[in-house]
């Protein structure tokens, strides 16, 4: 159970040098920081010293994992600073363990030549469900059709919608990005295992190895956090040990504001209790 200040606390980065900080954790349950937690901070990380740019694009590598007992590191290089585009390197490390390493394209507010977006394929909306909303304090989650995707035995085609927000949320640009990132990490994995019976979330870290490879986000439209947005998620492949998935999120009205693919490990689960 996360409060909002628990949120923005993970994401406030206290410098430590130059183009160097050191930032806390968010409570975990598998002894491991959450990967959505790490694509957020390096969303933040990478706006710094770029100002009056949003992030458009953040390609995140999580090469491993890492502690929730002890602090990261954040290294920032700014590869480039134009007048209408810039990017950045972000890197999270942990003691001389090298966590995430992520590309961030950053870009100013620039007017339409051309304009169209995707709608949700199903119609849904988070009053229709909301009996199955989740709260994890200040984030909820409702999964559209009350899908269970730890329940092993409970077979669907490899698609999940959910609506989530951070409730109290402050409206600031760079924390709706970060806040909005880290929403989704987290489902493509299950929404892969859906078709496959005797395969469920439940057994992640347990009989079987699971974690997300690299997640690349794109940002199409500004969109408050403490707002319901829906995460539309399809995997069109799992094979040797891997999953590929795709996602796309949209407000209420059905405006498209972000899209993101993920390619994430599932497999048998070998060796200690920390294997992966």
């Amino acid at each position: 159970m996360f409060t909002i200040d628990a949120f923005l606390e993970a994401l406030s980065l206290e410098p430590v040098g130059t183009d160097r900080y050191r930032a806390g954790n968010l409570r975990s349950d598998h002894n491991v920081v959450f990967g959505g937690q790490l694509l957020a901070q390096s969303v933040t990380a990478g706006l710094a010293g770029q100002e009056g740019k949003s992030v458009k694009t953040i390609h995140t590598v999580f090469a491993r994992g890492a502690s929730p007992d002890a602090p990261l590191d954040i290294t920032v290089d700014r590869m480039h600073s134009g007048r209408s585009v810039a990017s950045s390197t972000v890197t999270i490390s942990q003691g001389e363990q090298l966590c995430t390493r992520s590309l961030v394209l950053l870009s100013a507010a620039e007017d339409d030549v051309i304009r169209h977006a995707d709608r949700p394929s199903l119609p849904s909306s988070p009053e229709e469900d909301a009996g199955a909303i989740r709260r994890s304090g200040a984030w909820e989650i409702c999964v559209v059709g009350g899908v269970d995707l730890n329940d092993p035995e409970e077979v669907g085609p490899p698609e999940l919608d959910v609506w989530v927000r951070f409730v109290g949320a402050p409206r600031e640009p760079g924390t709706d990005q970060a806040l909005v990132a880290y929403s989704t990490d987290g489902f493509l994995i299950g929404t892969a295992m859906r078709p496959h019976a005797g395969v469920g979330q439940a057994q992640a870290h347990k009989t079987l190895s699971t974690g997300v490879l690299s997640h690349t986000m794109t940002f199409h439209e500004p969109f408050p956090a403490c707002e319901w947005h829906l995460l539309s998620h399809w995997s069109p492949y799992a094979g040797h040990g891997r999953s590929y998935g795709r996602g796309d999120i949209f407000r209420t009205d059905g405006q498209l504001v972000a899209s993101f693919v993920q390619d994430a490990m599932i497999r048998a689960r070998s060796g200690g209790a920390g294997a992966l």
